[in-house]
């Protein structure tokens, strides 16, 4: 069983961030135990080196150090990173357990949306040490219009592209050293890839789908 973190960088009810990932949660394969992380309005404002941190910043590091991964799917606010998740992110560097940490994103919106949150999201999840696994961070462009009032997205088709970004972050985690020119192909989407890629093995940007 891989054991997969979900973290939303929206604070917003009705996110289509936190409705992707609970829904991945929800839909799932059966190899794969991912949970959506929920506390991040509860955490307080980062304090460098407290040696005694609140409750809720040692059970958000607890969980992280405990998954074999943790995906993140947040939007762009003022060309970055929402607030709230770079303070997430803060505590998480300095408490270390982002060192050797696989991490991947999960996009929902289209090319030119969220690019500053996505670098800046890279360049934090670098500082702390983690490790990317840039062939499994995908976009997968949402609706509104596709979220119940559950907070789920309701298309059997977009459940299968979030079981095979899963499946795909799996496959990634397995290889002790992924492949350059390993490529995320989901059964629904076409292929993926990112512009910083190898130059050998390299396929169409996926800012072009």
């Amino acid at each position: 069983m891989t054991c997969v973190l979900l973290i939303s960088g929206s604070t917003r009810d009705g996110s289509l961030h936190t409705a992707a990932l609970r829904t991945a949660s929800r839909f799932a394969p059966p190899e794969v135990d991912a949970t959506l992380y929920t506390g991040l309005r509860d955490l307080p404002a980062f304090v460098p080196g407290d040696p005694n941190p609140p409750e809720s910043v040692n059970e958000l590091r607890s969980r992280v150090a405990g998954a074999d991964a943790v995906l993140f799917s947040t939007p762009e606010y003022a060309g970055s990173l929402p607030g709230s998740l770079k303070n997430l992110l803060e505590w998480l560097v300095d408490g270390g357990v982002l060192t050797g940490k696989a991490a991947a994103w999960l996009s929902v919106v289209a090319p030119g949306q969220d690019e500053g949150a996505r670098a800046g999201l890279e360049s934090v999840l670098g500082h702390g040490g983690a490790r990317v696994l840039r062939a499994a961070c995908v976009r997968i462009p949402l609706d509104m219009r596709a979220v119940d009032e559950q907070g789920l997205v309701t298309d059997p088709q977009l459940h299968q592209a979030l079981q095979d970004m899963l499946q795909a972050l799996v496959r990634t985690l397995a290889m002790a050293r992924p492949a350059p020119s390993w490529q995320v192909q989901s059964s629904l989407y076409p292929v993926i890839t990112r512009s910083d890629a190898p130059a050998f093995g390299r396929r169409p940007d996926f800012n072009t789908f």
